[in-house]
């Protein structure tokens, strides 16, 4: 349906940015209106509880990313499986979904969202240290080097590209030649930076009941 991503905002109480560009315009669905969908009675003097409110950040993480549940849990358990052996279990989820290939994609600016990186990525528009890589989860490392495949940047999507990579900022952890539409991994993503619009201490509370 035409407007589930800004429905997804509405219900979560923030917006995640889910359409990209059009979620700076006065199109926004969710700047319009940022109640909840559908009738919902306010019960008097109850407080949210704190598995809805687990539930709540869950959800605005996993849709933040565009994950299906299976996905995001995979994730999450990992992270949770170093808890001890790394400094910040938090830093370390956020760690892993930036460096899927799709967002690094979104990251660059190459995509207005994620959703739109993830199908660019599906449809072989990039290549990866020389190589084509069409896995939307791919893991980059740093060393690694990403760009556009030669034979899609006559693509109509990438008309203008470089005129609009030269008014983004691309995360510390990642250089781009915004002429050659070129990027490469120098190290990891930061916590700080990514500014997540969730509470992680409250996922991981969600999957460890």
């Amino acid at each position: 349906m035409k407007y589930d991503q800004c429905k997804t905002c509405r219900r979560l109480g923030q917006k995640l940015f889910l359409k990209g560009a059009r979620c700076l315009t006065g199109k926004c669905a969710f700047t319009r209106n940022s109640n909840p969908p559908g009738l919902v009675k306010k019960r008097k003097g109850g407080a949210m509880s704190d598995y809805k409110k687990s539930l709540q950040e869950k959800q605005a993480l996993k849709k933040w990313y565009g994950l299906s549940e299976k996905q995001f849990k995979a994730y999450v358990q990992k992270a949770l499986e170093k808890m001890g052996k790394v400094e910040n279990i938090s830093a370390e989820l956020i760690k892993e979904l930036e460096k899927r290939l799709d967002n690094v994609i979104f990251r660059l600016g190459f995509a207005e969202s994620r959703p739109g990186a993830r199908q660019m990525v599906s449809h072989g528009y990039f290549i990866v240290n020389g190589k084509p890589v069409n896995i939307p989860s791919y893991n980059v490392k740093k060393g690694d080097v990403i760009s556009v495949k030669e034979s899609k940047k006559k693509k109509p999507i990438f008309k203008d590209m470089i005129d609009t990579l030269k008014r983004k900022e691309a995360p510390v952890w990642l250089t781009l030649n915004k002429d050659k539409m070129e990027a490469k991994s120098i190290g990891d993503p930061d916590l700080l930076e990514v500014n997540p619009p969730a509470e992680i201490s409250l996922i991981f509370e969600f999957y460890s009941r």
